[in-house]
């Protein structure tokens, strides 16, 4: 049966349904990934020790202080536009998101250890994390969302696309970073391997 498939870039507007996915659904299989709302990516580790882990105590402490502390930090993010992406829906409902921003509004080195490498001299896109709900992966949500990010970007002079995703010897079901097979499928070509993982890049020049 065919999906009622709706992709929508993420907006302030949309915050509801964004913390519903991640609260909800997107770790709903006891991903070890989880929890997260996908600000890590946005911040430096200074960022990161200053606005995450010492805010923890003030919003009660423990795993509850740190999720408070870590949806404090996404709604700021998303309200301001660091926090940029697509939200997937079906029948109106949120089951999946694709971290999807400017290469220059990531810091080189995150707070969570992700690598986005030498700065680009053109504008360029960079896809830095998918996530799809359990009952949705397989169906091509990933892909549909992977086109839309290509599509947009093209539309809005971007030279090209990048991703890094990890290297890996066999099939990792919570694979947030997304395999190197998806981005072939949309046409990515692999640039250089880098640490444990693969630059792949879709050139939109061309």
């Amino acid at each position: 049966m065919r999906m009622n498939l709706e992709i929508k870039p993420l907006t302030p507007e949309l915050t509801a349904d964004f913390f519903d996915f991640f609260d909800s659904r997107a770790f709903s299989d006891n991903s070890p990934e989880g929890p997260c709302y996908c600000t890590r990516f946005q911040m430096t580790k200074e960022q990161e020790k200053a606005e995450l882990f010492g805010q923890v105590d003030a919003c009660g402490g423990g795993s509850v202080g740190f999720m408070c502390a870590l949806r404090k930090i996404a709604e700021c993010q998303i309200k301001s536009g660091v926090l940029q992406g697509y939200l997937a829906f079906v029948d109106g409902v949120s089951i999946g998101w694709c971290n999807a921003n400017d290469k220059a509004n990531f810091p080189i080195e995150s707070g969570n250890g992700a690598h986005f490498y030498a700065p680009a001299e053109k504008r360029e896109k960079v896809v830095a994390c998918f996530e799809i709900a359990p009952d949705f992966r397989g169906k091509g949500v990933a892909t549909a969302l992977l086109q839309r990010v290509v599509a947009d970007a093209k539309a809005e002079g971007y030279t090209a696309v990048e991703s890094y995703p990890r290297l890996r010897d066999k099939r990792y079901e919570w694979d947030f970073t997304g395999p190197i097979r998806l981005y072939e499928k949309v046409g990515f070509i692999k640039v250089s391997e880098q640490d444990n993982a693969v630059v792949m890049r879709k050139d939109l020049t061309i």
